[in-house]
């Protein structure tokens, strides 16, 4: 299947309203959403004893789940009583991100206090982006500390940083750093001076597993794929869809694809397995030995090919309901058009030709 999406490097916007945190627990404080999505159920009760001093990183922009999820682990409150507060006192959107250094065991009105203060810790910013792979995060967060890339690649090979996600075999032959592939989440986090790369790397392996806990994974049975196929999934949507609307569209052709057994035929992975690049998938390409060749493969790859957003996570989740089994890229948007024959898709591969979208 000819996409068209070879030419594109991944998508690198959104990463400000991602987020990580230093210290031994993650939390986030949200804007309007974080009432809403707190006042449900009642308060998670904890067995940690009062006084024990934690390290607690409020990052910009953050879902509510995954706040709520690191939050609690801390034992620093009840996040209702605490979202109940905010909601009262009207007073999300003044409370202020950074590091903070707190007990377990605290009041609602003394963490909103200590938030409205502003943070103990002054932290620096880095990024990773959405759709790269783990060696190219890794490099990156080498750019923007003072870590070497085998001070980050070491944790990842040795077991020191953990995922419940994580890969149980890899294809002969491959670097352990693959097992990482889809397992970092994707972001701008800001990170305390003092910060290694281990705790870095946990925190952001932690971020995504908060993230796969905001998503309904119950329909995965009947899709016939286990969570980490979905993220697997999720990533080949993550580089093919040049806009949010195509998401789920690109889920449901290669569901169908699969239900159906064909090859997924997905350029990004033949990209993924040429280790770059080429600047156009050719014919000559799509022959490249590899287990992440989907054109020469059946069924998906062995692991993710990229960082994944939750807009991937949940298209892959809930994929629209069509029959198509093509797509290519039509509109120099990044739009794709979408058919159910071949006659179709070649059509509008002509199309998008004369209209200068594809060479």
């Amino acid at each position: 299947m000819e996409t068209g999406s070879a030419d594109r490097t991944p998508v690198r916007v959104g990463i400000v309203a991602g987020l990580l945190v230093v210290g031994v627990i993650t939390i986030a404080v949200l804007g309007n959403v974080l009432a809403d999505a707190f006042t449900q159920g009642a308060p998670v009760t904890t067995t940690v004893q009062a006084g024990i001093p934690v390290t607690v990183d409020v990052p910009e922009g953050a879902s509510a789940r995954s706040i709520g999820n690191s939050f609690e682990s801390a034992g620093v409150v009840s996040q209702q009583e605490l979202v109940r507060l905010v909601e009262q006192e009207g007073i999300a959107a003044q409370l202020k991100p950074g590091t903070y250094n707190l007990e377990t065991g605290m009041t609602p009105e003394q963490v909103a206090a200590r938030l409205l203060a502003g943070p103990d810790v002054i932290a620096r910013s880095v990024i990773i982006l959405e759709g790269v792979t783990v060696t190219a995060a890794i490099e990156d967060l080498a750019s923007q500390t003072d870590f070497s890339v085998e001070d980050f690649a070491e944790p990842l090979r040795n077991g020191r940083v953990i995922s419940p996600y994580l890969a149980a075999e890899l294809p002969d032959g491959v670097d352990e750093l693959s097992r990482w592939e889809g397992l970092l989440y994707p972001a701008r986090y800001e990170i305390a001076d003092d910060a290694t790369p281990r705790q870095i790397l946990q925190l952001m392996a932690d971020e995504m597993v908060h993230r796969m806990a905001e998503i309904d994974l119950t329909d995965l049975d009947d899709f016939g794929v286990t969570p980490y196929e979905a993220i697997v999934l999720a990533s080949l949507i993550q580089r093919e869809a040049g806009v949010e609307e195509d998401r789920p569209l690109i889920a449901s052709v290669i569901y169908n694809r699969m239900g159906l057994s064909m090859p997924l035929q997905i350029d990004a992975t033949v990209v993924y397995a040429l280790g770059g690049s080429p600047g156009r998938v050719l014919a000559e390409h799509l022959q490249i030995e590899s287990p992440w060749n989907t054109y020469l493969i059946q069924g998906l790859p062995p692991t993710p090919i990229g960082t994944v957003q939750i807009e991937s996570l949940r298209a892959a989740v809930n994929p629209a309901r069509t029959d198509f089994l093509f797509y290519v890229l039509v509109s120099d948007d990044g739009r794709h058009g979408f058919s159910v024959t071949y006659e179709e898709h070649q059509a509008k591969i002509e199309q998008a030709k004369a209209d200068g979208v594809l060479p």
